[in-house]
């Protein structure tokens, strides 16, 4: 991954440096290696509980299937279709492919020794035992063969692979077994083959009641034990588990598409089932001939095959979470209610024209703040209508409850529901026809873009006027994740925001090309010219002999505009100092180029979403939230939102928690020029951990 750093001039004048030159990028693929790197760090400390430890393992296993899903299936579509384009930092698909796998190899021993080592070892002495079927007692191998005959057996469906029975579509990311038998009534025995994909209805642990711990078989050794009552009057030589991964990166010909909803769903079909292969996993002792089998059948390569030394599907292995095991989990925690929204007998709406409102999720409660604006504009009859948009809703919404309700009370509601968010398209096609059922008019997308945006706008009638109340926010309308990421939002009743809103909507609902923008920055419209704009009157306060400073906050940085422009600024003497919790291509610390340029990410306990940025701007401080990471796609392709901070206590509040993020000592890495990471050093100063400062503040607030 390293590289040499590019050629400057000693004085190091921008015109003397090729901003476009590759050794000042960082390859994306293996940047995003590089985070699932951190993430299995995050397995192996300690300090976290062991059930969470063990969620860390299984989310480093999600990761990686969603990369090689999109990030791996779209290398092997270019090298498919003899495409030598170059990436970003000089990299052709081949190379990328070849340097993708030999970076993983040692991530996958890692995973293998914190799971072996360290987290079955530590499960054993809490009394929690994951059993192979062999491990049971005599009595219990009796047990367990009635339970395969009457309960388990009748739900599978073994395939046999033969010139009769070609090899099944597997679906995506199942757990299988091949099956290696000999036929007894064939003379010379012929080898026979059959695989069983094991179905997702069955519970994966088993519980083995004993009278005391708690004591699991997998399912897929109790059906691997019982091979012979699967396959009668065959000999049973062998079986092994494995696994195989597709390319889900559907795309959706919208132009093509005379119903998108059917379209989308259509898509997420192909998806479960999958297209091309693009991995498969393996157990370690699986022979040759048939890891040589298996890639045969699904036309797969040797770079292809990856051999797992843990539990394929080791997702499946968190429904240990439901354990009554609180010491082995994160403390749970009571989110704050603001004072704002503590008050039944004070309408939200008064309130917000006294100000505008912050809540910082999770630490601030979403049920009491989001849900309650929103139940209250559907109970309130001065409101005349609600816009939403909604990206991932999530599984149970009280959200979707809110809009269904404002809906029957007789309030013109227009949800605009992003059917193409992906992985969530099946949850968002269910409350699109919920919603649309309710009365509630769903809008379904924007032609050929993404709506990311994350907006909410109360029409309400007081006296003769029509005013407007908003809600804006850097994270979806999602209940489950608003417990489990960090995320800002904002309530406000600035009318100067009006015009603004009822524009967006009209540019996702309509036909609308409206380019006058007074307050918002909105993708694709304006929003890479207004990022490029607040970056340079950076250096040129720098040049007037002020001091430039930029504090920004994302998920990742990877548009190379963006990023020449960051250099471009640090070359001018900004001061620039990146939170970037995921991919960064941006190279810091490069002598005379990006040595301005602090670059750290941050994984803890609640995944870090909020998108936070802060332009020091001669001392006239400017402070945004926004919905959008510094990525082509989000710029260029997606409808993204920035939305600026007027409230003076609010920008306040926004630059100290920016501050406490860079304070962070205990969970923050900091990225080197090289493309690795190292831990920031406390010294001798007490260390700090910003999530749970963040939770500790709430807890004295309560007390």
């Amino acid at each position: 991954m390293a590289k040499k750093a590019p050629k400057n001039s000693t004085n190091g004048k921008l015109a003397s440096v090729d901003l476009s030159d590759e050794n000042l990028y960082l390859n994306r693929e293996l940047m995003m290696l590089e985070f699932n790197k951190r993430v299995l760090e995050e397995a192996a400390d300690p300090t976290h509980p062991l059930l969470e430890r063990l969620k860390f393992l299984a989310i480093f296993g999600t990761n990686l299937d969603e990369f090689f899903m999109i990030r791996v299936a779209g290398i092997k579509e270019q090298i498919y279709s003899g495409v030598t384009i170059l990436s970003d930092d000089g990299m052709t698909p081949n190379e990328q492919a070849k340097d993708i796998r030999s970076q993983l190899l040692p991530l996958y021993k890692k995973q293998s020794e914190i799971y072996h080592t360290e987290i079955v070892p530590s499960l054993r002495r809490e009394g929690i035992h994951i059993h192979d079927f062999a491990e049971l007692t005599q009595e219990e191998r009796a047990e367990y063969e009635q339970e395969f005959v009457d309960n388990i057996m009748p739900v599978l469906t073994p395939l046999a692979l033969d010139p009769g029975h070609p090899f099944p579509r597997l679906i995506n990311r199942s757990l299988n077994i091949a099956f290696v038998m000999h036929d007894q009534t064939e003379q010379p025995q012929e080898m026979r083959i059959a695989v069983l994909q094991l179905p997702s209805a069955l519970p994966r642990l088993v519980k083995v009641p004993r009278s005391s711990g708690q004591h699991f078989v997998t399912l897929e050794s109790i059906i691997q034990a019982h091979a012979g009552i699967l396959f009668p009057g065959f000999t049973f030589k062998e079986s092994h588990a494995f696994r195989v991964t597709r390319d889900a990166d559907v795309d959706i010909a919208e132009d093509e598409a005379n119903d998108l909803i059917t379209a989308v769903a259509e898509g997420i079909r192909q998806r479960r089932w999958g297209t091309d292969p693009v991995r498969i996993e393996v157990g370690p002792d699986m022979p040759r001939y048939l890891q040589q089998f298996l890639m045969r059948a699904l036309e797969l390569e040797p770079i292809d095959v990856y051999h797992i030394d843990i539990p394929l599907n080791l997702q499946e292995y968190l429904s240990l979470m439901s354990l009554d095991k609180r010491r082995l989990k994160d403390v749970p925690f009571t989110s704050r209610v603001l004072p704002e929204f503590s008050q039944d007998n004070v309408s939200i709406f008064e309130t917000l024209k006294e100000g505008d409102l912050m809540v910082h999720h999770p630490f601030d409660s979403f049920t009491n703040s989001v849900v309650k604006f929103l139940r209250a504009a559907a109970n309130d009859v001065q409101v005349l209508a609600i816009k939403i948009t909604l990206y991932r809703a999530g599984g149970s919404s009280l959200v979707i409850d809110a809009l269904k309700e404002a809906a029957t009370n007789g309030k013109t509601v227009t949800a605009f529901v992003e059917l193409k968010a992906r992985f969530d398209e099946e949850n968002n096609i269910a409350w699109a026809r919920e919603l649309e059922q309710s009365g509630v008019h769903v809008v379904y997308g924007v032609l050929g873009l993404k709506t990311h945006c994350k907006v909410c706008l109360v029409i309400r009638k007081e006296g003769r006027n029509v005013l407007t109340y908003a809600h804006v926010s850097t994270g979806n309308y999602n209940l489950t994740t608003s417990r489990i990421y960090t995320d800002i939002g904002i309530f406000t009743a600035r009318q100067e925001f009006e015009r603004d809103f009822v524009h967006l909507f009209n540019f996702l609902t309509g036909y609308s090309k409206y380019t006058n923008w007074q307050h918002l920055g909105i993708a694709p419209v304006n929003l890479r010219d207004r990022f490029i704009t607040l970056i340079r009157r950076e250096a040129d306060v720098v040049a007037q002999g002020g001091k430039g400073h930029i504090m920004a906050k994302m998920n990742a940085l990877i548009d190379p505009t963006i990023i020449r422009e960051l250099y471009a600024a640090s070359m001018s003497g900004v001061k620039i100092d990146l939170i970037v919790r995921g991919v960064c291509a941006l190279r810091p610390g490069v002598p005379g180029v990006s040595d301005n340029i602090t670059v750290r990410s941050i994984l803890d306990r609640f995944l870090e979403h909020s998108r936070l940025f802060y332009f020091r701007n001669g001392g006239a401080e400017e402070v945004y939230i926004s919905s959008a990471d510094w990525m082509t796609r989000n710029l260029d392709r997606r409808v993204e939102l920035l939305f600026p901070i007027y409230e003076d206590s609010i920008r306040k509040q926004l630059k100290d928690i920016l501050k406490r993020y860079f304070a962070d000592t205990v969970k923050a890495r900091m990225l080197q020029h090289d493309g690795t990471y190292v831990r920031v050093k406390p010294g001798t100063a007490e260390p700090v951990r910003v999530q749970m400062e963040f939770l500790d503040k709430i807890k004295r607030t309560k007390r």
